[in-house]
Parts: structure tokens; sequence; C-alpha cells
């Protein structure tokens, strides 16, 4: 039985999933314990024919229709690894020496239930985003990046996957959540590097626009109180308001705040404590934090 599972997405990206599989095949040409399985969201580009070819190598699952980051859930359930290290088609470990890493963490910290990479570019310096700490130092971390982590099979199995009904976005912060609400911790490992090439290929303005929007809104009504979820709400409108008049896309922005506010969703209110532990998450999602960073630059 394999140790780690690696488990990665592909939609219409052809170039960028050859890279990844040449950097995979190079790390791993003389590893027994890792399995890689790939996840094709019905590409019409030639990508599920090119994984096709590489059955000996790693696992193919091809998808009927694009079913988003939700596809992944696909791949997850056939991993046999105790550990899943999750990827997209433009994102690859830096090396062999992040996978040791990622593994030791898990295996020598009993209280960590997801390692979050190190995102680098493709000159090797760090992606800053509020979702990991500011600094390269070992540590707990709120959140993670989607990219590149690591996470324990069984826990990850407990908290549902990846949410399926949120397409794009946000993803990590819903799995972020529930893990913490299971009482694991998000560890930070600088060590275990991923280089993200960060494509442009299908980042539209459009899902830009409507996805954070829905997404951060259908999160923030689930987990957070009244009456900080008032405010965190009408800025997350007035945030996603500004992103539609940037990019001219007013008809998702619309689109996104209805479906915001007509799904039915459960009350789940973290407690104080926990509330208070994703303060970075609350921050993004307040209009006058994000002027007052502006006006300090």
């Amino acid at each position: 039985m394999p140790k780690l599972s690696i488990v990665f997405l592909n939609y219409n990206r052809l170039a960028e999933t050859r890279k990844t599989v040449r950097h995979l095949q190079a790390i791993l040409e003389n590893r027994k314990d890792i399995e890689v399985i790939a996840v094709d969201n019905a590409s019409s580009d030639g990508t599920g024919e090119y994984l096709q070819t590489l059955t000996d190598w790693l696992t193919v699952v091809n998808l009927g229709c694009n079913a988003g980051i939700a596809g992944l859930n696909a791949g997850f359930m056939l991993a046999r690894g105790e550990y899943i290290m999750v990827l997209d088609d433009d994102s690859h470990p830096c090396d062999n020496a992040a996978l040791h890493y990622l593994i030791e963490c898990l295996d020598t910290r009993r209280e960590v239930g997801v390692v979050a990479c190190r995102i680098e570019d493709g000159e090797g310096r760090p992606v800053r985003t509020w979702h990991l700490p500011g600094n390269d130092t070992p540590g707990y971390s709120t959140a993670f990046v989607g990219c590149g982590f690591g996470i324990r099979r069984e826990l990850f199995e407990s908290v549902g996957w990846y949410p399926e009904r949120f397409f794009l976005y946000q993803n990590e912060v819903e799995v972020a959540i529930r893990v913490r609400q299971k009482g694991w911790e998000i560890f930070y490992e600088p060590r275990c590097r991923v280089v993200h090439r960060e494509s442009p290929a299908g980042r539209t303005n459009a899902r830009r626009v409507f996805f954070p929007t829905r997404n951060t809104i259908w999160i923030v009504r689930r987990y957070f109180p009244f009456p900080e979820a008032a405010y965190m709400i009408a800025s997350r409108l007035c945030m996603g308001l500004i992103r539609a008049f940037q990019s001219g896309e007013f008809v998702f922005y619309a689109e996104a705040v209805k479906e915001a506010f007509s799904e039915p969703i459960e009350r789940d209110i973290l407690p104080s404590p926990l509330c208070r532990q994703f303060g970075v998450f609350r921050k993004q999602n307040s209009v006058l934090h994000q002027i007052m960073t502006v006006l300090s630059k």
C-alpha cells in the first residue's frame, strides 16, 4: 500500500498537465511508496487522451462533465495512501525533499491533520497569500492553499472531501474550518515547497467575480455569528461589486448575489475561540481592513 497518494485535477490545459507529469515522473522515479492519480474534468483539448497513455504509471479518472473542484473527490475516493497530497494541473513539488518533509510532518506531529506547503513562483519566490503565515517559519496556520497541501486521508473523508457545490474558490477555507472543528491543527511546513506556475488559461474575470462572492457569503452565513456575519457579508458585497465594476462582469455579480442568499444554509456557528482563530479570514472580508491596508502602502 502506498504511504502517499498525489491527486491532481486537469481541465483543458494540456501543456501544463504535461509539465506536471514530467516533474512528478522525475521526482518519483525511484519511489515505490507514492501513487499518482490524475482526474480529468472532461477536457476537450486532448488532456484526457494524453493521460490515458500514462495508465501504466498513474491512475486516470475521466469525468463525463466539468465538475470543478469537486472533480477531485473522485480521485480522493480512489486514493489508497494514508496521506493525500493535492495539486493543480499547473503545480508540482519542487523535489523529493518536499514529499519527505510532508510525510515526516504527518508521521511525527500527531495533532496535525493538514500540512500547508510553501507556494513558490517559477523563480523560487514565495507567493504571498493570507492563507499562509507571512514568514517562512514552521508553525501553525489558519488555512492552506489548494494547489499544494497534504492531508490525512481519513480526516479528509470525515469532513466530506471538497464541498461539491462550491465549484471553484474558497473550498480550502471550508475544509480548513471543518478540520479545525474536529480538533486537528494545520501546520505550515516551508520545507515542503510547491511551485505554482499560475497558468492564466481558463482564469476568466467572470469566475473571479462570481465564485469568490457567492462562496464566501455561503461560508459566512454558515459559520459566523450575527452581527459580525452581517458586516462581513456587506463587505464582501462591496468588494465583489468593485471587482465587477473593474471587469465589467455585472451580470455574473448579480447572479452570484442571488445564489448566495437563495441557497438554504445549515447554520453551524463556530465557538468564540475558534472564530477568533479565523481572524485573518475575517480581515480579508472586512472592507475597512482592506481600505486601511491600501492606505498604508
